[in-house]
């Protein structure tokens, strides 16, 4: 770790980059509600098309990626499954824990969402490159 005091131009890197972070996140805020669900909603449901588990993910394991409580995790798949989403089903190996999917409506919603997505992290990956090589 640098013990070199940040300079002024340290600073001005810092506050772009915060502010090309919060720019990104108001795009796939604001897209995910064009596409009919909540921000929290898409996250969920990219979380479960990328698990990359040998099954399908359990609650808890989208809690951890979603980084959220596991009653806030049950909360947002009920909210979605109620929207058909998702589904939940009991794990046939431990009854105690609910495996979630994708609906056919999540698949579609989270392609189609992920695709703009993409384009948009395209043109993200130049700006932060740009950025961090300021930081150097």
């Amino acid at each position: 770790m640098s013990s070199r005091p940040l300079s002024p131009a340290d600073y001005r890197t810092l506050a772009q980059f915060r502010y090309a972070l919060r720019v990104f996140q108001r795009f796939s805020e604001d897209a995910a509600r064009s596409a009919g669900v909540t921000p929290s909603q898409h996250q969920l449901m990219l979380a479960i098309k990328g698990w990359g588990g040998s099954e399908d993910p359990a609650v808890g394991d989208l809690a951890e990626v979603l980084q959220l409580k596991h009653h806030s995790a049950v909360e947002l798949v009920q909210r979605a499954a109620q929207a058909d989403l998702v589904i939940a089903s009991t794990d046939p190996d431990d009854a105690r824990r609910q495996l979630i999917t994708l609906t056919e409506k999540g698949e579609e919603i989270l392609a189609s969402l992920s695709l703009t997505h993409r384009d948009e992290l395209r043109r993200f990956r130049s700006e932060m490159a740009d950025i961090l090589d300021e930081l150097g």
